[in-house]
């Protein structure tokens, strides 16, 4: 790994592997953003890679902070309950890392205005 930053994009995970072709993109639009920041997605259940797993990857290639960004409307007990049991278990095996967890979307800065500029366009865009 390049550099000692990395962000892992934190997302719930679905059976149908195409739910995180969006997910991809993402990534890969912060990857042209910040070029030298390893970026990670990762997923509570139901599809690989899980956090632990890519936390375990991203500390053993070198990285010394991470940020986890929950790919999550609101913070509920995934982000509440489940995420915090996840890092206090990486915590123990790498101490020397530091993790921080960024806001839900919907406390982002700016998102809900944005929101609702775009589904106000998308209501207001003639039938295709």
């Amino acid at each position: 790994m390049e550099s000692t930053s990395a962000l892992v994009l934190f997302a719930h995970g679905a059976r149908d592997v195409g739910w995180s072709l969006p997910l991809d993109r993402l990534r890969d639009a912060i990857a042209q953003l910040r070029p030298g920041v390893a970026i990670r997605t990762a997923f509570l259940e139901l599809q690989p890679p899980g956090l632990p797993e890519t936390l375990a990857e991203l500390a053993a290639g070198g990285a010394t902070r991470i940020d986890i960004a929950p790919i999550f409307w609101s913070q509920g007990g995934h982000i509440t309950r489940d995420l915090p049991q996840m890092l206090a278990a990486f915590a123990e095996r790498a101490p020397r890392v530091r993790v921080r967890v960024l806001p839900v979307l919907a406390n982002l800065p700016g998102m809900d205005a944005f929101v609702a500029r775009a589904l106000v366009g998308q209501i207001d865009a003639p039938p295709p």
